[in-house]
């Protein structure tokens, strides 16, 4: 079957997946994109990464019927392998220069003070807070049950605010001492 045949028959009707002409089309441009992807990614399990999402974003435009020229049909699998390793690339510089502008280098935390946790201030200020806001913050950072509702009646959400509220109060009672 020709690429253009191949096209045609995947982007036939929506109803009805040529499931056939899907199989097809992975085993012919599988190892094409994983030869890409070993190429301008360096790495095999990214390669690897690089096949899957190529493979489902093409199927879902030919599904949907986005290829003008089915003539074309391997332009337009090596033009989606560019763009998604470009896309990447970029993910990747942008991560990188976020690290190195926000990472505290080593050096300045080894040099640091640590904070000295007080265990009486912590227990006054749990005193202070509301039977409910006491028992939610427990079951969630002592008990690690977070979305367990702390009373009946009160939904995850409502836990949430109430959590959030609490935290916050804390935070400013030992912040003020």
């Amino acid at each position: 079957m020709q690429d253009a045949a191949l096209a045609r028959a995947i982007a036939g009707s929506p109803d009805a997946i040529d499931a056939g002409a899907e199989a097809e089309f992975c085993r012919r441009f599988a190892p094409r994109v994983r030869l890409y992807g070993l190429r301008h990614l360096r790495d095999r399990h990214a390669a690897a990464d690089l096949v899957q999402q190529v493979l489902m974003m093409a199927l879902e435009r030919l599904r949907a019927g986005k290829l003008r020229d089915p003539e074309r049909l391997a332009s337009f699998v090596l033009g989606m392998c560019r763009m998604v390793v470009v896309d990447l690339r970029r993910g990747t510089a942008r991560r990188n220069g976020l690290l190195e502008e926000w990472l505290i280098p080593e050096e300045a935390v080894e040099d640091s003070e640590p904070r000295v946790f007080e265990r009486d201030r912590l227990a006054a200020c749990l005193e202070a807070l509301s039977e409910r806001e006491r028992s939610i913050v427990i079951a969630s950072f002592f008990e690690e049950n977070e979305n367990q509702k702390a009373e009946p009646g009160l939904s995850a959400g409502n836990v949430r605010v109430i959590r959030h509220r609490a935290l916050g109060k804390l935070r400013a009672c030992m912040e003020a001492a």
